[in-house]
């Protein structure tokens, strides 16, 4: 039996295209996905988060509206429309965007939980995935594959040999907290969100917990989220047709210059971190926290007590930081699966040996639409490449190219602004 087509992964990407696929008759696809369950971001969920996106950005409302999978549908299903409603926010609780995958997830019939893509072969036919699961091992077969297993956390080379029991990444925060408000002193590294959840949340019971606190940041301070409406029209089709026309050179420069549009840390949560550092100054007199702006991680070691070596950049001066605990926002980097590694020869890198995608989101060699990626992209089609008020948009073309007909609408000509110079003179 072969397949049209096998998702590999179900984070939200996938199992939006799940959604959007399933009442298409003519398209056969089945998903793989290693966990039990949908698992997004479950280091994160601390109590009380909300959303970056608003509740739009769902796996389908902004390809189809209409579709039964949509995180309204979700609420009324749920009995709590109203309730939202009343709420009057555009973002919804973080923990309930999981409990909105995972409904989500519970209505489709081809997805498969703890099914392990272990390696993908082209057999002269179709593409064969082998997989790994409670069934044991077996080998699916399709003429296409679409790539969503996320983006791995990032560890800075000077800590990938710490092993203590209170080193963590960001992404496992909450299930190494209890552990952390044990220690003496703990630091976070990161500028990012969830550097800053994580430092609010332990700063909450710092008084409580006896702890010292410290924040690490190499930028030059906390950058607020960029989120005026002419800057987040960058958030569109408009913009992505601009990034991924322009010379792979420009786009590198690009990328590493807008890290501030989906890097940086909402105003709001920034302002909220200040005044509880403001009330807890005056409750206890005294808080012992220290922020640490213009500074990186050069060096670590230790076990029970982590030596960390920084360097604040503006002086150049190097000093040292002790810590017990140690939490390591320090976000995420895609890697090529390792499971692609036996049909490289058909795929396309560019000179960094990143997967190469064209317009369409496919990376096979070939250029016949039989490789597709999500949040793999971001060389390609810039800094929307992880944002979930995209996705939609992107699986719709990946439908596209895989029906051969527009399925879902795929918008154009949808900002004020205009990013490229006009062809003729006005």
């Amino acid at each position: 039996m072969i397949r049209d087509f096998i998702g590999i992964g179900l984070g939200p990407f996938n199992l939006g295209l799940a959604c959007l696929t399933d009442p298409i008759a003519e398209l056969d696809g089945v998903f793989l996905e290693r966990k039990p369950d949908v698992d997004w971001h479950p280091g994160m969920l601390i109590e009380g988060t909300t959303m970056q996106v608003p509740f739009m950005a769902d796996l389908v409302t902004l390809a189809d509206p209409t579709s039964p999978y949509s995180f309204l549908n979700y609420l009324k299903q749920r009995g709590r429309i109203y309730p939202f409603y009343i709420r009057e926010s555009f973002f919804q609780l973080r923990g309930e965007f999981q409990d909105y995958l995972r409904w989500a997830a519970s209505q489709l019939d081809n997805l498969e939980f703890e099914r392990e893509a272990t390696g993908v072969e082209w057999d002269g036919e179709a593409y064969a995935v082998r997989s790994r699961g409670p069934g044991g091992e077996r080998v699916d077969r399709a003429r296409r594959l679409v790539v969503g297993t996320g983006t791995p956390p990032w560890v800075p080379p000077a800590c990938r040999d710490l092993t203590g029991p209170a080193v963590c990444h960001a992404s496992s925060y909450l299930e190494h907290r209890d552990r952390l408000r044990e220690c003496g002193s703990v630091t976070v590294v990161g500028s990012g969100q969830s550097a800053a959840e994580v430092y609010r949340d332990l700063l909450a019971d710092i008084d409580t917990g006896g702890y010292e606190l410290n924040w690490v940041t190499r930028s030059p301070r906390f950058f607020p989220l960029e989120y005026t409406k002419l800057t987040l029209e960058m958030t569109s089709p408009d913009y992505v047709d601009y990034f991924h026309s322009l010379p792979a050179a420009r786009r590198e420069e690009l990328n590493a210059s807008q890290k501030g549009l989906y890097k940086g840390i909402n105003s709001d949560d920034i302002d909220e971190i200040y005044d509880l550092l403001y009330r807890k100054r005056f409750e206890l007199g005294s808080v012992p926290t220290r922020l640490f702006t213009n500074c990186s991680v050069e060096k670590a070691s230790g076990d029970d007590r982590i030596t960390l070596g920084l360097k604040q950049h503006e002086q150049d001066r190097d000093f040292e930081l002790r810590t017990e605990g140690l939490v390591l926002a320090t976000g995420y980097r895609h890697r090529v699966p390792g499971f692609l590694d036996g049909v490289a020869d058909r795929l396309r890198f560019d000179g960094a040996g990143r997967l190469d995608a064209r317009r369409d989101y496919s990376v096979d060699a070939a250029g016949r639409g039989e490789v597709f990626v999500q949040n793999a992209e971001l060389p390609t089609h810039g800094f929307v490449t992880p944002d979930l008020g995209m996705a939609a948009y992107r699986n719709s073309w990946i439908i596209r190219a895989m029906t051969g007909r527009e399925v879902y609408p795929i918008e154009r000509s949808t900002t004020f602004q205009e990013f490229a110079a006009p062809e003729e003179a006005p």
